[in-house]
């Protein structure tokens, strides 16, 4: 990842396995957990910004303050519902990648950091012909293996970063896989271990998650 000067700010952050943002993609979430409320609430009150990141599997640590990988994506909250029950839908809209510099000791029930934020690309960035055609290739295999319905004609129109990040959000990888998707430098490098994952895991039947060491 690019080691360019970066900008410090103070973020609420909603550690969940498996979920990843990334700049310019959306993610859905529906909020019912206590603190977790009293995030979006606070965040709405503010800049609408949630911090999203994996905390790391099988480490030592108190069940709700458990230790965090180091890098996630900031989202600013888009759309926005609330239930009578006190329960929130809402889109993050991702805005950058952020490296966490330091835990900081709060009073509030939900975790925050300090955290630097990562450059973003002006443009999208893109694949080589070859790239995404194996990409495309690989994900028709996969999806057909697993059962899933796919609306190909859909995917075939979606530009390269969509296609790249969009699987990799929701691909039934495991929270190792996971981090090392969203960590991966450009999306060349990135859609290449998404194959790699893929082929890996469809020589894998009847696990529910690949495992990356």
């Amino acid at each position: 990842m690019s080691e360019a000067a970066a900008t410090t700010t103070r973020l609420s952050i909603f550690p969940l396995p498996g979920a990843l943002l990334f700049p310019r993609m959306h993610l859905p979430l529906h909020i019912f957990e206590p603190r977790y409320r009293a995030m979006v609430s606070d965040a709405m009150a503010r800049d609408r910004r949630i911090g999203m990141i994996q905390p790391r599997a099988n480490k030592v640590g108190r069940r709700d303050t458990p230790p965090l990988f180091e890098i996630g994506c900031v989202g600013k909250i888009g759309e926005f519902e609330a239930s009578e029950d006190g329960r929130y839908n809402l889109v993050l809209e991702g805005l950058s990648l952020f490296r966490i510099v330091r835990e900081l000791d709060v009073t509030t029930a939900f975790r925050q950091v300090e955290a630097e934020l990562l450059p973003v690309n002006a443009e999208p960035e893109t694949l080589s012909l070859s790239r995404r055609s194996l990409l495309e290739s690989e994900s028709r295999a996969f999806a057909d293996a697993q059962g899933y319905a796919v609306d190909w004609d859909q995917v075939t129109r979606l530009d390269d970063e969509a296609l790249v990040n969009g699987i990799a959000q929701i691909a039934p990888f495991d929270v190792a896989a996971k981090q090392a998707l969203l960590e991966a430098d450009g999306i060349e490098d990135r859609a290449e271990l998404i194959v790699q994952l893929m082929q890996f895991f469809g020589r894998h039947d009847g696990e529910d998650s690949v495992t990356l060491q």
